[in-house]
């Protein structure tokens, strides 16, 4: 597998843009290239004649972004190979299990989520009161947080050469050198017998905590923004 995919890229130029910077000893171009938050009482509005001038310049903003398009395009460039479907549950794993990881380092929000994808103690009725009926209550980035963590485990687990080997005690096949002896043990599994003991009830658990991990990256698939 190949993967090159470039940044986001956009190459329009708003004719105001250009009028602004001809015109830049102007108050309003000052008010319009300040990036920052401008107040009311200090904002001066561009003058009418520049909306006139702004249409007759969208053709030229037009032709350089189609130019800049053809010069510059966006990379998306996808290779599969044959191996990579084998076992395509954990091929993608290695890919999603990093970009989850940068999600949660860097994220600058939270979606809504559902109540009943978190623990009791995180869902909104525990919440404090909020302010404002619009305003989000005290546990939205927590249940996020929460949800992402539950991702990134999943696919950890997946990742892992054998996520469940906690909870089978080989002891029975044990050598004297603390290795185990396999050679006896798939002996015994052809013959039917088992000497292997399980941990039932946490290979249980450890199984529907994976899986409703991947659940939660499906449910939320479309919600993994920065």
């Amino acid at each position: 597998m190949k993967i090159y995919i470039s940044n986001y890229r956009n190459h329009w130029i708003s004719p105001y843009t250009i009028i602004e910077y001809i015109f830049f000893w102007t108050d309003w171009s000052k008010c319009g290239r300040n990036k920052g938050v401008i107040a009311d009482e200090d904002y001066v509005d561009h003058p009418k004649w520049v909306d006139k001038w702004a249409k007759r310049i969208d053709p030229i903003s037009t032709a350089i972004r189609v130019m800049l398009d053809y010069i510059h395009p966006p990379i998306k460039y996808v290779k599969i190979d044959r191996w990579d479907t084998w076992s395509m549950d954990h091929t993608l794993a290695h890919i999603i299990l990093p970009m989850l990881k940068q999600l949660d380092k860097e994220k600058h929000g939270a979606p809504f989520t559902d109540d009943n994808d978190v623990p009791e103690y995180l869902r909104s009725h525990m919440a404090q009161p909020k302010e404002h009926e619009w305003d989000t209550d005290s546990l939205h980035f927590m249940r996020w947080d929460w949800i992402l963590a539950e991702m990134i485990w999943a696919f950890e687990q997946e990742l892992k050469d054998d996520d469940e080997a906690d909870f089978y005690d080989y002891s029975a096949y044990e050598k004297d050198n603390g290795e185990t002896n396999f050679d006896q043990f798939f002996k015994d599994i052809s013959g039917g017998i088992k000497k292997t003991k399980v941990d039932d009830e946490g290979l249980k658990a450890h199984q529907e905590r994976k899986a409703n991990g991947f659940r939660l990256f499906g449910k939320y698939y479309q919600k993994l923004w920065d």
